[in-house]
């Protein structure tokens, strides 16, 4: 994710949202861009209580990891993006486009 971000023009620290669950990076006028990592969480009030309900109904680019742990919750992703370790410690990555949107960004 780090990389991800540095492309998209974040700059300075970039925290690992591992035990806060969320990041956001709103460093980029009128483009705000949140960063889920689901790995700890375990309870769907969470969901609500965080307000991410109207996280993902807002504007902006949503970066989740770990989203089986919130996959009931989550609306369709336009672009999943999985990362594979290989044996040889290389890494293949695929891009799968979920909606028409992810279509778009994957053309």
């Amino acid at each position: 994710m780090r990389h991800l971000l540095r492309a998209l023009g974040i700059e300075g620290r970039i925290k690992s949202p591992t035990y806060a669950v969320v990041e956001p990076h709103d460093e980029l006028p009128g483009r705000p861009i949140w960063h889920f990592d689901f790995y700890r969480f375990n309870d769907p009030r969470e969901w609500e209580d965080a307000g991410f309900r109207d996280i993902f109904a807002g504007p902006g680019l949503k970066l989740v990891e770990w989203p089986d742990k919130a996959r009931a919750l989550l609306p369709t992703a336009d672009l999943v993006i999985r990362l594979e370790a290989l044996p040889d410690e290389s890494r293949q990555v695929t891009l799968r486009a979920q909606t028409p949107l992810g279509q778009e960004l994957l053309a």
